[in-house]
């Protein structure tokens, strides 16, 4: 008698670095078993990336700096007990208060208080811009209006906790409680996680699946051929030699989806070095390399070029806001470089342990080609090493660098990286007119108005060309024979909710 139970589907993961809590989790491994567990105030469409309502029934405020939160009824945890105003805000209190040293705290650093509390040492454990109104209700104040705030709560460190967590943090991290549409049911480290369908879920985006196996894998290849071989369900991203002679269209024909998705690559200067000082050395190496030439030679197409900082899908972006300075334009380029009066070498420095030697040596090429000036790729042979290099200021090279979205909006591909002092500004750039307008973007009364003055801003950083922009993101996924409506989602994740698998006889069709 065959079973009426919805099949459970494989899923390539890897080991996440700390335990499933949403607060301390920011690695790829851990984010989309966390995306699968909870469900936050806000949701991002698995299409276009447009956040909407979830958990909040609204979301409200007149200045951008106090905003009154009501939830929708009838959401519970996977332990029966019900999801709270208090269930938000003591996670994010938790999250925020330093000695418990979670790694995704400085997203909460809006909310007021948030410095107090964030202290190594605070004693203090509440922030002040966070005020429980009744079980369904809760108001949050910032330190300063930030018109993106509302989009940012689908981000995981917004995820709701249980109380369980609260009392007995030991037996939550054997066995993680959360909100979303599948429970947690069993772990073997280095494994797999074993998920199953909540089927008390509240959300109106339903899953049609039974359940997600997330199967570690440490190979990347071995995960490539186990979906060829029906093993695996779903693969997220392919090796880059799949590409070779799209190998991928014999190995899997139909059954792959190319899609750009909310990431840029880019190659950042050391600012405090002074070679790199003029900004038209800065331009002059972004307008040398040959992006189209690049992408089709190393990805074999597989990429899309970069016009600016914000990849497409992201709430504010305008296009080509780069212009000239984002493209090729080899005269243009030699011009501005012999004008600078740059001696010596160019470097460019990465770590190894990722395949990303390749095209940066076709930079490098491109530059020299264009600029006439000796150019050499140094590699760096891990990515823990680099960044040790990068945070020391001991790298004077032209550096890999990249970003990959938190949250739909253009603040996020801004703030972060461009900003005087920003956790991510590992290159030193400074401007008194971006801070300006970042800060006055974060104050606008709604959101068209900030975008305006957030687009601004990038124009004035693509003119200093700290960054340069070389590609935007793009992943190729793959999935086995059963798999049917499958759909990658802005964050190289396959779409859970819509995603359903063949009766066995409709399998290899």
């Amino acid at each position: 008698m065959q079973s009426s139970r919805p099949a459970i589907i494989s899923y390539h993961g890897t080991e996440p670095e700390n335990a499933l809590i949403p607060g301390h989790t920011t690695e790829s491994g851990g984010v989309k078993v966390i995306a699968a567990l909870f469900r936050g105030l806000v949701s991002y469409d698995a299409v276009d990336a447009h956040p909407r309502n979830a958990v909040a029934e609204s979301i409200e405020t007149t200045d951008s700096a106090r905003f009154t939160i009501k939830l929708k009824r009838g959401w519970t945890f996977h332990d029966g007990t019900p999801v709270t105003a208090r269930s938000f805000v003591d996670a994010w209190n938790y999250t925020a208060h330093g000695p418990n040293k979670m790694q995704a705290a400085t997203f909460l650093s809006h909310i007021a208080g948030f410095e107090e509390v964030n202290a190594p040492d605070s004693t203090v454990t509440e922030m002040s811009g966070l005020e429980v109104i009744d079980d369904h209700t809760f108001v949050v104040t910032l330190s300063a209006p930030f018109s993106e705030f509302p989009v940012t709560l689908g981000c995981s460190a917004f995820f709701p906790l249980p109380e369980v967590f609260f009392t007995d943090r030991a037996a939550y991290e054997a066995h993680p409680v959360g909100n979303g549409a599948f429970r947690f049911v069993s772990r073997e480290r280095e494994k797999y996680i074993l998920l199953h369908r909540y089927e008390g879920y509240a959300g109106d985006d339903k899953p049609h699946i039974g359940g997600v196996e997330f199967r570690i894998y440490r190979d990347l290849g071995d995960a490539y051929h186990d979906v060829i071989a029906d093993k695996l369900d779903y693969l997220d991203v392919t090796p880059y030699w799949a590409l070779e002679g799209n190998r991928y269209q014999r190995d899997l024909p139909g059954r792959t989806h190319d899609r750009t998705y909310l990431g840029i690559q880019t190659v950042s200067f050391p600012l405090y070095d002074s070679r790199y000082a003029d900004r038209r050395v800065r331009q002059a190496i972004s307008m040398s390399i040959d992006r189209v030439k690049l992408i089709d030679r190393i990805f074999q197409g597989h990429q899309v070029p970069a016009d600016g900082l914000v990849p497409p899908a992201v709430s504010g972006r305008a296009e080509n806001q780069g212009g000239e300075l984002c493209t090729y334009s080899p005269v243009r380029a030699k011009e501005l470089f012999d004008a600078s009066g740059f001696e010596g070498e160019i470097e460019l420095t990465s770590n190894v342990d990722s395949p990303n030697q390749p095209w940066m040596e076709e930079i490098c090429a491109s530059v020299t080609e264009t600029l006439g000036v000796p150019c050499r790729f140094v590699p760096i042979p891990t990515m823990g090493e680099f960044r040790r290099k990068l945070n020391a200021q001991e790298i004077t090279a032209l550096f890999r660098s990249g970003w990959i979205a938190d949250y739909p909006s253009i603040e996020n591909f801004l703030s972060p990286m461009f900003r005087t002092g920003a956790s991510d500004n590992v290159g030193r750039y400074s401007s008194a007119v971006v801070d300006e307008l970042l800060s006055a973007a974060d104050r606008a009364p709604d959101r068209e108005q900030a975008w305006k003055l957030y687009q601004e801003a990038e124009r004035a950083i693509l003119e200093d060309m700290p960054t340069i922009p070389v590609w935007y993101q793009s992943t190729l996924s793959a999935w086995s024979t059963r798999l049917r409506t499958v759909q990658p989602n802005p964050f190289r994740e396959l779409d859970l909710y819509s995603v359903t698998v063949a009766e066995p006889d409709d399998a290899s069709a």
